[in-house]
């Protein structure tokens, strides 16, 4: 089986409708991250922490995977699917995709202050003051925060560099490091970009642009791969 790695972003979430950051309406026009995802947020007021989360994780709890989410699930019939996401809920895993990294944290998790190996699946939508480690340290949200590293980010490199198919969807590559990631991918790997906003690429060989969102999108990815990669269908 080929090898199809897909980036995903917060576009293929938004149409389950979980907000996005960045976009216009999006989380970053109404709070400051400086105030709610950062270390010095924790550091200076870990209550608006621990709610802004804790209001964002009810969100994804509250949505459902989309056609999107399910048609990479069923490419997995067909290539050796590996999901690479900059999403920090948990729709892939319930649309029933097997192999995801997730790049940025996971919403429904927590983690220990004092060890960050301790990593606990937070119950419910709520996070509390008071929650504590075996070790009795505070939990904290398990995402990423502005200003901390992206452990992630050199295990997908090397998921990168075996990528047969790498495909795009939901997300402008304006992050870094994930935005460096397609820096990795083979120079003569077939890239495909699923997206309804005016990207600019022109650098990038083999790049067959999917206008359309991660919904629609999807369908066509799944119709032009087969059509291309798939010969006992």
């Amino acid at each position: 089986m080929k090898k199809l790695v897909v980036l995903t972003g917060s576009g293929i979430s938004a149409e389950s409708g979980i907000p996005t950051f960045r976009d216009m309406g999006g989380i970053w026009e109404q709070y400051n991250f400086v105030d709610v995802a950062s270390p010095d947020a924790w550091k200076n007021n870990p209550e608006l922490v621990i709610r802004f989360y804790n209001e964002r994780r009810k969100k994804v709890i509250e949505s459902k995977p989309n056609r999107g989410h399910q048609g990479l699930v069923e490419l997995e019939k067909y290539f050796d699917v590996q999901i690479i996401t900059q999403n920090v809920d948990d729709l892939h895993e319930r649309a029933g995709s097997k192999n995801i990294l997730h790049l940025h944290g996971e919403i429904r998790k927590s983690r220990s202050t004092a060890d960050p190996s301790l990593i606990y699946t937070i119950s419910g939508w709520e996070l509390k003051t008071g929650d504590k480690c075996e070790k009795g340290s505070q939990l904290r949200p398990h995402v990423v925060w502005f200003g901390e590293p992206v452990p992630a980010i050199n295990k997908a490199s090397e998921i990168c560099k075996m990528a047969d198919i790498f495909v795009i969807i939901g997300t402008s590559l304006n992050v870094y490091p994930a935005a460096g990631l397609i820096d990795f991918v083979p120079s003569n790997t077939p890239i495909y970009l699923i997206d309804p906003n005016d990207i600019s690429f022109s650098t990038i060989k083999n790049l067959t642009y999917i206008k359309k969102n991660a919904c629609i999108g999807v369908q066509t990815l799944i119709t032009d791969l087969k059509s291309k990669f798939v010969f006992n269908d």
